[in-house]
């Protein structure tokens, strides 16, 4: 690597491979000659990441489901702190993934690396007592929730919030009209988004629900409507064949669309998702939706004892209320799957009240630059270490 500035970046999921990226661009706009190394997906990768092992298998939800992600785990592990140990970065970036993170982020500090957790856990959900931890291991904390900074603030760890980056990356690139003509779908048709998620356990649970509520929505509706799938680059389109759109892709005008991810959403008129960062990008986007939780019985009863939180969405945390419907585990079911859909498409005060409800959470996101705010952090801490 030379006498370049090198910077490793962990992340393990695809939201985070996304801010990864976005981070990446920042830094090589402030500083061209940093080298970038770490653990991500396509979007890192295309910014010019070396990846030292590919984040595709690495996505779990629920600690339960761990256990059968273990040896990739255990692998990804052995061969990043192999790379701090004989080729040390200048500093270690952290993005969310707390579980592997902090074990990471315990042998660098070992080793003397400077670490900014870009991307702070969940920890106002759950084992709070994990902010200490957090605290005495990075040099700095960057916080993207309104709400966290106060959070760490009681506990006494001070931190940055540096805005939601998703203010800076969620954007379309063509009108809607254009995306329509582009994929061949009548501007006269209700396109309806379904968005199962990026990792296969969830999308292996999600998306045959939300292909069978399209089938009673349509059977349902007076509408002609357009069923979108947009495909994470951690799912392969055989798996989504195998997960229910083989069998249901006669009975649907289904459409799986592998970019212009943003465009796909912008062009729905209401969309179901899994939980996690894309209700965040449908709230940007001024999408109505509702939302959906399921994992392992077992996970769940675990996950009912440790998590106290009155939503599990992150636009109903951000917005302090319940701007968005939220089903979760039994709840999630075809039917009041398209229930919902129902009432997002055809009833224009629930659209009105949402669409306000979404615009005020666009608002407490912050300001675009989350991105260059974090990449000024990381300069801070390479200066100061040189």
């Amino acid at each position: 690597m030379n006498n370049c500035q090198k910077i490793m970046i962990v992340s393990g999921e695809a939201s985070g491979d996304l801010h990864g990226a976005n981070l990446v661009k920042a830094l090589k706009k402030l500083r061209q000659e940093i080298q970038f190394c770490g653990m991500g997906g396509q979007e890192m990768r295309n910014e010019g990441v070396e990846i030292l092992h590919d984040a595709a298998g690495m996505a779990v939800v629920g600690l339960i489901e761990i256990f059968s992600h273990l040896g990739e785990i255990l692998k990804a592990r052995k061969t990043l702190i192999n790379q701090l140990r004989n080729e040390p970065p200048d500093l270690l970036v952290l993005i969310d993934y707390p579980e592997f993170n902090l074990l990471l982020a315990a042998k660098a500090k070992k080793l003397g690396i400077p670490i900014f957790y870009y991307i702070s856990p969940q920890v106002w959900a759950w084992r709070s007592g994990r902010v200490s931890k957090i605290g005495k291991l990075a040099d700095r904390i960057g916080v993207i929730l309104p709400f966290e900074q106060e959070f760490y603030h009681q506990r006494g760890v001070e931190v940055d919030f540096v805005g939601h980056p998703l203010m800076d990356s969620v954007h379309t690139t063509l009108p809607v009209k254009e995306f329509l003509a582009k994929f061949s779908i009548p501007s006269t048709q209700t396109v309806i988004g379904l968005l199962p998620g990026s990792r296969t356990k969830e999308v292996a649970a999600l998306l045959p629900i939300f292909l069978e509520a399209a089938k009673i929505l349509q059977q349902s509706s007076s509408r002609e409507l357009c069923f979108l799938i947009p495909r994470a680059s951690t799912i392969t389109r055989e798996f989504l064949e195998e997960h229910g759109v083989e069998k249901f892709g006669k009975q649907l005008n289904l459409r799986i669309i592998e970019h212009n991810r943003y465009d796909i959403m912008a062009a729905c008129k209401a969309a179901v998702t899994a939980s996690g960062t894309v209700t965040l990008e449908l709230a940007i986007l001024g999408i109505p939706l509702l939302t959906t939780y399921k994992i392992s019985p077992k996970t769940y009863l675990l996950g009912r004892l440790l998590v106290k939180l009155q939503h599990f969405s992150l636009v109903n945390l951000v917005a302090g209320k319940e701007v968005i419907p939220e089903l979760l585990q039994h709840e999630v079911t075809p039917e009041n799957i398209a229930i919902h859909l129902h009432s997002l498409i055809s009833d224009d005060k629930i659209r009105s009240d949402m669409l306000i409800g979404l615009a005020n959470t666009k608002k407490r996101l912050g300001s675009p630059g989350a991105s260059q705010r974090a990449a000024a952090i990381c300069l801070e801490l390479l200066d100061q270490h040189l």
